[in-house]
């Protein structure tokens, strides 16, 4: 599987701060922020399947813009995966036909351009020789992170999520794991801010990385704008046994 960072940042402010989406082969998003703005047209009707971690702004944004852009250029739905939760959250506060249409009835319910299917964490979602599965998350909504399997190795995206045993433990059970993208939103001087919003830490992000039993290269996310010098520092400082790099706009894993 093939993975583009078309965003990696905790908020805009110039060409190098897109926030969070990945195209994953040329078919796939996971999460949908402003990122996805970079494709083009082209690229965005090729688009079959957004996987959702969790509904705040900065990782759906781009979701009704794409369905408005491609939906009639296409012979089927784009569908949107991602918790119960978060599916009753866009229906009922993005396609409500006041902030914007209800593309799963446009032009009609039997044929609309957008579809919404419910995902449940641990379950397998296979398409083709791909797989995507939904592991816990702990952040201040309904959240997920993924395990995308292509098939030779495994990559684990954390989404937006505070410290969770869970989540270690559902790391520590990908077999096969290469890849580990890991937020931390907020520097240390922060660390109750990230506490309360239920993001990272520099200080967590190591003590998160110390739980993790395999060797994958670890990759920092949503760091926030102007702020990504300082928080790679503090995560090397607290000695992490996972090294750990930021993830950067335009970069490609492949596993």
């Amino acid at each position: 599987m093939r993975l583009k960072v078309l965003g990696c940042s905790g908020g805009i402010g110039g060409p190098e701060a897109r926030t969070t989406a990945f195209l994953a082969d040329d078919d796939m998003l996971i999460d949908c922020g402003t990122g996805v703005g970079d494709l083009a047209l082209e690229e965005l009707a090729a688009i079959d399947h957004i996987f959702v971690t969790h509904s705040h702004m900065d990782h759906i944004a781009a979701i009704p813009l794409i369905v408005d852009a491609v939906g009639e250029m296409r012979g089927a739905p784009i569908t949107v995966y991602a918790i119960p939760e978060v599916l009753r959250i866009l229906r009922a506060h993005v396609f409500n036909w006041l902030i914007w249409p209800d593309f799963t009835a446009i032009p009609d319910r039997r044929r609309p351009f957008l579809r919404m299917q419910p995902i449940k964490v641990g379950e397998e979602i296979r398409l083709g020789d791909r797989s995507i599965t939904p592991l816990p998350a702990l952040h201040s909504v309904p959240a997920v992170a993924y395990c995308l399997d292509g098939g030779t190795g495994q990559l684990v995206y954390s989404g937006d999520t505070t410290y969770s045993p869970e989540l270690v433990t559902a790391i520590n059970a990908c077999r096969d794991l290469r890849h580990l993208i890991i937020e931390s939103a907020f520097p240390d001087e922060q660390h109750g801010l990230a506490l309360a919003s239920r993001h990272l830490s520099p200080t967590m992000v190591a003590a998160f990385l110390d739980e993790i039993a395999g060797n994958p290269q670890v990759h920092i996310s949503h760091i926030k704008p102007g702020q990504g010098e300082r928080v790679m520092a503090q995560i090397a400082a607290a000695g992490a046994r996972l090294h750990a790099s930021a993830l950067r706009q335009g970069q490609v894993i492949e596993f």
